[in-house]
């Protein structure tokens, strides 16, 4: 069994969570290979699939959107959880709440990869990854830093290694 852990991200966060997922399923016992979706070109040679994005706007990144329509036929059958990467700030923040929905993006990449979950996880974002605008903005919301929970993302990664264990697939 090998599993597809892909991210689409924009400053390296959202893809270092894959890379951390990745690494949680082979502890524990589940090879999983890590690429960015630009790279990846069929599904059809995982067992089972990580999908995830960055969210800018309430949206998953084009890469991400882009693998799962050209890939659209291949999903079937396959076992995917989705993740998805962005708020940031204190999570009492009604700010914070906000940009913790789902992207809009949801309902489509579900209905196309018929995917058992979806995972939100706070991101990071520091303002050597934004210009002088937003780094005034970030400093006074205090939206500033790594809000990232990496005992949360590690969890949420045994939870699907276990179920691919348990289960085999196709």
């Amino acid at each position: 069994m090998t599993v597809l852990v892909t991210a689409a991200t924009k400053n390296g966060s959202t893809g270092e969570i894959a890379e951390a997922i990745g690494t949680a399923l082979t502890d524990r016992g589940v090879p999983a290979l890590v690429l960015p979706p630009e790279e990846v070109g069929d599904i059809s040679r995982y067992d089972a699939v990580v999908l995830g994005s960055a969210v800018y706007s309430g949206h998953w990144l084009a890469a991400a959107l882009a693998l799962v329509n050209r890939s659209s036929d291949a999903w079937a059958g396959r076992p995917v959880w989705l993740f998805s990467s962005g708020p940031i700030g204190k999570t009492e923040r009604s700010l914070t709440k906000r940009m913790g929905a789902d992207p809009v993006d949801l309902s489509h990449v579900r209905a196309v990869t018929g995917a058992r979950e979806h995972q939100m996880f706070a991101g990071r974002l520091v303002k050597e990854d934004v210009g002088l605008v937003q780094r005034l903005g970030l400093t006074m919301f205090g939206m500033q830093g790594d809000f990232r929970d990496w005992d949360a993302i590690r969890t949420w990664s045994a939870g699907i290694a276990d179920a691919l264990r348990e289960a085999p697939t196709r």
